[in-house]
C-alpha cells in the first residue's frame, strides 16, 4: 500500500502520525481513504475535486502536475507539502 507522509498542518487530525499506509491506485483513491480513516483530512488537501492550489503532490520525491489521477504503485511514498512563499522585504 502507498506511504502518505502526513504534514504537520494535518497532523492532529491523524492522532500525530507522521505516515500512514492508505490503499489506492492513484491519489484520488488514497485521498478518499485517508479521509475515511482520518475525517476532515481530504478538506485540508483538496478544494473541490482537486488538490488545493498552494499544495504539492510529491510521488517518490518527484513534483506532480497530473493531479488526482495520477496512479501510484503499491510501494509509492506521496507526500503533500504547503507551498512556500515570502522573502525578504525591501526597506524603503
Amino acid at each position: 500500500m502507498p506511504v502518505v507522509a502526513i504534514p504537520a498542518l494535518i497532523r492532529n487530525l491523524t492522532d500525530g502520525e507522521e505516515s500512514v499506509t492508505v490503499e489506492g491506485a492513484n491519489i484520488r483513491e488514497v485521498i478518499n481513504n485517508l479521509d475515511n480513516r482520518y475525517p476532515g483530512t481530504k478538506a485540508k488537501l483538496c478544494e473541490g475535486d482537486r488538490i488545493r492550489p498552494g499544495i504539492g503532490v510529491y510521488i517518490d520525491g518527484v513534483l506532480t502536475k497530473v493531479g488526482m489521477h495520477e496512479r501510484v504503485e503499491e510501494n509509492t511514498e506521496l507526500h503533500f507539502l504547503p507551498a512556500i512563499s515570502g522573502g525578504i522585504a525591501e526597506s524603503s
